[in-house]
């Protein structure tokens, strides 16, 4: 009988380990990259820090929607139509305007896009949004 040819049995025979060592290096490489070496300083008191509100820059601005739909502009009433002639003429009177958007918890969001989007439509560069500090 016929033996099988040694070449046959040859191929079956090796492992090709060149992918698990491909493998092995990049999982190295990644442990070496992400693992943050311990360091050893020295032991400090650090000072604290109190939670202080940023101040409003100077001559700010505010537009304010109120939760049934009433638009104010700093203190008096303005109607959204309006608005944008007022902010144009605000900013060609001074071109460094702050605006400070402020809105009711329950007012629509869709309101407060609109007024944004009068802001960005008046060209103007400092707007903020308004927000309460958690306690």
């Amino acid at each position: 009988m016929k033996k099988c040819s040694h070449s046959a049995h040859e191929t079956l025979t090796e492992l090709n380990i060149t992918p698990l060592l491909d493998l092995a290096f990049v999982l190295l490489v990644i442990f070496i990259i992400t693992t943050i070496p311990p360091v050893e300083d020295k032991d400090l008191k650090l000072p604290s820090a109190a939670k202080n509100q940023k101040d409003p820059p100077r001559k700010a601005h505010y537009i304010s929607f109120q939760a049934d739909g009433s638009l104010y502009l700093d203190r008096g009433e303005v109607k959204l139509d309006e608005l944008l002639g007022k902010l144009i003429s605000m900013r060609t009177d001074d071109p460094d305007l702050n605006v400070i958007v402020r809105g009711d918890a329950k007012t629509k969001y869709k309101n407060i896009r609109a007024v944004l989007d009068l802001c960005q439509q008046a060209n103007l560069v400092k707007v903020d949004l308004a927000t309460e500090v958690l306690k």
